[in-house]
C-alpha cells in the first residue's frame, strides 16, 4: 500500500488540508487490493466473449448440417424441366416428388365460365331481377331497382359483387360510350359454370331483366353464357387427368406446373407429347456442402487464433485452456470418420479433403462431389441421413462441443464455471467496496474534525495574545 501525506504547510497558517483529496489518497491505495480481482475477471469476461463467439460458429455449422440431415431438407430438394414450355411451365417440384421422367399430352385447356348481356346505354334504367347459379350451388337472385340497387347497370354490378354470389361482376364500357354488364365465375373449370335461370330450368324464378329506357331486342338484355366452364385434360404416362385449373398440381406428385396451350393449331391436330424430367437437385445440395465446409474452416481458424498470441504478444483468452482443445479434437475426428462399407463412407469420398497447410481445415474438390451427387446420389443421402452416420455422428459431435447446456456441451459448462468464479470475484469486490466505504465515511469526518482543528489555531494563538497583553499591559505584537 503506498504512502499518504498531508500537504498543510505551517501548523499557524490556518490553510488546513484538502480533505476530499487526502480521503481520494487514502481509497485508491485501499482499492489496490481489487485488483487482482478486477484482472481476473476482465481474463475470464474475455474468455466468456471467445467462447460465445465459438459457440455461435458451432450453432452456424450446426445449421449448415441440419439442412442437409433434414428428411425435407436439400438433400430432398427437386427440380424440373419442360421440354416445350410454349405447351407446358414447370412451376415447382416440392421435397414430396420422385426423380424421374413423365410423358404429358396436353388435351385441352381448362376454361373459366363468364358470361355477359348486351350493350345498352349506361345510363338507361333497367328493371327486372337476375337468378343464376355457379355450378351445382344454389339459385340466387338479385332485383333490380329496390332500396338497395340502383336500377343502371353499373347499379347491377354493384349489387351482384355485394351478395358474393360466387361471380365477379363488372361493366364493361365502350368506346361509343355504351356498357355491358360481365360476370365471372369464381370457380375454375367445370365447377364453376355459370347457368341462368329460364322458365325450363327454374320456372318460380326465372331472370326477366328488361331496359325501361331503351328496348332491348333480346330478352334479359341478351344475358347469356360466353364461355362454358371446361377442366383441363390431359394424359400423363398414358393416364387421363383433369384439372379445374391450368396450374396442375394434381397430375404428378409433388409437382406444379402451368398448361399453356394444346401445342397444335386446330383440333384436328394431334397435341405433340410433352417431357417433364424431375430430378434431384444437385446444385443446392453443393452449394450447402460447399458452406458447410467454409463455416467448418471458419471454427478451425478461430481455434487455432486462440491458441496463439496477438500482435502484442499477450496469449489470447482460450491460450492452454482444455475447452479449445476438446473442441479442436472432437471437430477434427468427426470430419475424418469414416462410416459403413458403401463406396461413400465418408467425407473423403465426397471430395472433402484435409488442406495442405495440415492446420485442421478441410478444402472440397467440387469436380467430385458432383460426380458422387451424379453417381450415387442414395448413398450420399444415406451419409447424411441415416442412423450412425456421418450426418447423426457429427451432429452428436456439436452437441457435446456448443453452447447447449442441456446435452452438457463443452462451452456450456466453460462459460458456467466462468460464470461461478465470476461470481466469486465480483462479490469480494463488493464486499471491499462496501468496506472501503465506511473507512471512506469515518476517515472523511476525522479529518473533516482535525482540518477544523488546524484552521482555528490562528485564531486560538490571537486570543491568547489577546489575554496575554490584558494582563501584562504589553503588546506582543508591536514587540515581535
Amino acid at each position: 500500500m503506498g504512502a499518504v501525506g498531508l500537504n498543510f504547510g505551517s501548523a499557524t497558517s490556518g490553510q488546513g488540508f484538502d480533505v476530499t483529496s487526502t480521503v481520494n489518497q487514502i481509497v485508491t491505495n485501499l482499492q489496490t487490493v481489487e485488483k487482482p480481482w478486477k484482472d481476473q475477471l476482465t481474463a475470464l469476461q474475455n474468455k466468456d466473449t471467445a467462447l460465445s463467439s465459438l459457440g455461435t460458429q458451432l450453432s452456424t455449422l450446426t445449421s449448415d448440417l441440419q439442412a442437409l440431415t433434414d428428411f425435407s431438407g436439400t438433400m430432398a430438394y427437386k427440380t424440373g424441366s419442360s421440354s416445350n414450355t410454349d405447351v407446358l411451365h414447370l412451376s415447382s417440384a416440392s421435397a414430396n416428388a420422385v426423380a424421374g421422367t413423365h410423358t404429358v399430352v396436353v388435351q385441352n385447356l381448362a376454361q373459366v365460365s363468364t358470361a355477359a348481356t348486351d350493350a345498352i346505354k349506361a345510363t338507361d334504367t333497367i328493371a327486372g331481377s337476375i337468378t343464376f347459379k355457379v355450378g351445382d350451388g344454389p339459385w340466387k337472385t338479385v332485383k333490380v331497382g329496390d332500396a338497395s340497387t340502383d336500377s343502371t347497370i353499373a347499379g347491377l354490378s354493384a349489387a351482384i359483387n355485394s351478395a358474393n354470389l360466387g361471380v365477379t361482376a363488372s361493366v364493361l364500357t365502350n368506346a361509343d360510350g355504351t356498357a355491358r354488364l360481365s360476370l365471372v365465375s369464381k370457380t375454375d373449370g367445370s365447377a364453376g359454370q355459370i347457368t341462368f335461370a329460364d322458365s325450363t330450368n327454374n320456372p318460380l324464378s326465372p331472370t326477366n331483366l328488361a331496359d325501361s329506357t331503351t328496348a332491348d331486342k333480346n330478352a334479359n338484355l341478351g344475358l347469356a353464357v360466353i364461355q362454358s366452364g371446361i377442366d383441363a385434360a390431359m394424359k400423363v404416362d398414358g393416364v387421363t387427368v383433369t384439372s379445374a385449373s391450368n396450374t396442375v398440381t394434381n397430375a404428378i406428385p409433388g409437382v406444379t406446373f402451368q398448361l399453356l396451350s394444346t401445342g397444335t393449331s386446330d383440333s384436328n391436330s394431334t397435341p405433340p407429347s410433352i417431357q417433364v424430367v424431375i430430378d434431384n437437385d444437385t446444385s443446392s445440395i453443393e452449394t450447402a456442402i460447399a458452406k458447410f465446409v467454409t463455416d467448418y474452416n471458419s471454427a478451425i481458424k478461430t481455434i487455432n487464433t486462440q491458441e496463439g498470441k496477438d500482435s502484442s504478444g499477450n496469449p489470447e483468452p482460450l491460450y492452454g485452456t482444455g475447452v479449445a482443445a476438446q473442441i479442436q479434437e472432437g471437430l477434427l475426428t468427426a470430419v475424418s470418420a469414416s462410416f459403413g462399407t458403401n463406396s461413400i463412407n465418408s467425407l473423403i469420398a465426397l471430395g472433402i479433403t484435409a488442406t495442405a497447410t495440415a492446420d485442421g481445415t478441410i478444402t472440397l474438390d467440387a469436380d467430385k462431389l458432383n460426380s458422387a451427387l451424379n453417381s450415387n446420389f442414395d448413398q450420399v443421402v444415406s451419409l447424411f441421413q441415416d442412423s450412425g452416420s456421418f450426418g447423426s455422428s457429427f451432429m452428436d459431435t456439436l452437441e457435446g462441443l456448443g453452447t447447449n447446456s442441456a446435452a452438457g456441451g463443452a462451452i456450456a459448462l466453460a462459460l458456467k464455471e466462468n460464470s461461478s468464479q465470476e461470481k466469486t470475484l465480483n462479490d469480494n469486490v463488493d464486499r471491499q467496496e462496501a468496506l472501503i466505504e465506511t473507512q471512506k465515511s469515518h476517515l472523511t469526518a476525522e479529518l473533516n474534525l482535525a482540518n477544523q482543528i488546524l484552521q482555528s489555531i490562528p485564531q486560538q494563538i490571537n486570543q491568547v495574545n489577546e489575554m496575554y497583553s490584558a494582563i501584562t499591559g504589553y503588546n506582543r505584537n508591536q514587540n515581535g
